[in-house]
């Protein structure tokens, strides 16, 4: 059974880091794409990331484009996604997931951006 288990969430002031990691057991994790999507409270899930199986091509939504940087481990079966230069519009739950769209996702990991 897939299970995925996000970690590295917290309370940080904006234009602070943090670094997200995703323990994925269940499936090979080495032949799937990976993503992290977000949901802000009140909104809507959003894509924020992606990677290919290999870890050598990597997606990005414009919001986030510059600040963050997906990247797995295949040995660890490990997602992680570094962020930086956090802003307030950050604020959301964090979850990894097998599709793009989040409907195969982790519990969540929250991340507050604020002073």
């Amino acid at each position: 059974q897939v299970q995925l288990v996000e970690s590295g969430g917290g309370l940080v002031q904006p234009g602070g880091s943090l670094r997200l990691s995703c323990a994925a057991s269940g499936f090979t994790f080495s032949m799937h794409y990976m993503y992290w999507v977000r949901q802000a409270p009140g909104e809507g899930l959003e894509w924020v990331s992606g990677i290919d199986p290999r870890g050598s091509t990597t997606y990005y939504a414009d919001s986030v484009k510059g600040r963050f940087t997906i990247s797995r481990d295949n040995a660890k079966s490990t997602l992680y996604l570094q962020m930086s230069s956090l802003q307030n519009d950050d604020t959301a739950v964090y979850y990894c997931a097998k599709d793009r769209t989040g409907e195969e996702r982790g519990q969540g990991t929250q991340v507050t951006v604020s002073s």
